[in-house]
Parts: C-alpha cells; structure tokens; sequence
C-alpha cells in the first residue's frame, strides 16, 4: 500500500494548493473516495490511511462491501434504479445522485418506513450530454423546491459530473455553471444548499478553484479498475449477480 500512501498525498497536496490558489480552506473540502470494483481489503487500507468516506456505483456491490466492513460513512454517486431504492435508503448515508422527483419520491417512502433521514444531492446535467443522467439546468429549481417539501429528505446541494476532457481547464466552465446555479437557486428560493459536489480524478483541481466541496477521487487514489475477475476471481456466483 505504499503506492497508495503515495497517491493520497498527491491528492491531498493537489487539493491543498487548488484551495490555496482559491483562497480556500483545504480543510473545507471532502475527499470522497470512490471505491467502486475495488476490494474490501483496498478499502480497509484506504480506512487505515485515513479516509472515511466512500463512493460507490452500484447498490449491489456496495451491499456487499458495506456488510463486510462495518464502518465508513458511504455515499452513492452512482445512478440509482427504481428497484434499487429501498436498499440504497438502508445503506447508505447519503445519495448523491437524485435527478427527478419520482426518485426522490421514492427515496422519501423508504426513509419513513426505516425511520431514518435521507441526505440527498440534486444531480444536474449542466453539459445536457444525452449520455449522462441528471436534470437540465432549468429545471433545477423546481425540483430542488420540491424535494426540500418532503419530510424525510434534507437536500444538501448538487451534483455534476463534467464531460470527459483531456484537458481539465476544458471543464472549468461546466463547474462555474453549476456554482453559478447553487448560488442563483439559494438567491431565488431561499434554500441553504453548500454542497457542491464537483470534480474527479482527472479534473478535481480546477474543480475546487471553481468552488467544490466534494470531489469525488477513484483512480487517482486507487489506480485503475479492478476487472469482474481481479474482484471475486474465486467466486463465480459473485460474476453471475453482478
């Protein structure tokens, strides 16, 4: 694990002077590390080293995880299907990812069955790339109106994901608009939303001097993916349910 001590105090040193570069605290942006296809025993080191927030994709693959570890605050960053939700509100701690107010909806039913509140974040798809989830810019306030009037939910802020670039300066404006939004949004509709969720391992720098909060850090932290395979090689009933 000494290359991962490693990439952490890259990411911890880019953060650091990204806020710096800002006028920013550090201190006042979350790592989120996101985990997905990597092993319980990576996180465990990830957990030792310190980091205690984690993202993942999937609600199956978390499930699993998370029963085996037993710690760390988890996040869901990942689009979540409609007959995944009950299990997403019993796992985890936020979801970060609410793009339409069937969803949220839902979410809310679940959150009073098990008693609990939700934190949410609203996902917005400022690029409007056909590919991505998330909601259109314009109707960003309607729906964060909506989902702050349901009585399970508290509604934390937004959440983007910019297109791929090679550059990360080319995302610079997708991450401006979002702030841009967040502080119309507060303006117009009173809501306290200062969460940006922003940023990840190709981007988050230009990310947090755009305003980020959250940025949400996989390959760098981790390297590449793991395959099906390098997961649960020895364990075909894990490659078949996933």
């Amino acid at each position: 694990m000494d290359d991962f001590s490693t990439r952490l105090a890259q990411v911890r040193e880019q953060m650091g002077e990204a806020a710096a570069r800002a006028g920013r605290d550090a201190a006042e942006i979350e790592l989120v590390a996101v985990s997905k296809t990597q092993t319980t025993e990576v996180i465990r080191e990830a957990m030792r080293a310190g980091l205690h927030v984690f993202g993942e994709n999937k609600v199956q693959e978390a499930a699993r995880k998370i029963a085996e570890l037993e710690r760390g605050s988890w996040r869901l960053v990942g689009h979540l299907q409609a007959n995944k939700t009950k299990l997403a509100v019993q796992l985890f701690d936020a979801i970060d990812s609410v793009d339409r107010l069937d969803l949220a909806q839902d979410i809310d039913r679940q959150a009073e069955a098990f008693g609990k509140t939700q934190n949410v974040l609203l996902q917005v798809n400022v690029a409007g790339e056909s590919s991505k989830f998330g909601c259109a810019p314009e109707a960003a306030r309607a729906l964060a109106e909506a989902i702050n009037e349901l009585p399970r939910l508290t509604l934390r802020g937004l959440m983007t994901i910019a297109p791929y670039a090679e550059e990360a300066e080319k995302s610079r404006p997708h991450f401006a608009r979002l702030r841009e939004l967040r502080d119309q949004l507060e303006q117009e509709s009173g809501l306290r939303l200062p969460v940006l969720s922003m940023g990840m391992s190709g981007d988050f720098a230009v990310a947090i001097e755009e305003g980020s909060t959250s940025v949400r850090i996989g390959t760098a932290l981790f390297g590449a993916r793991l395959t099906l395979k390098q997961q649960r090689p020895a364990d075909p009933s894990f490659l078949e349910s996933t």
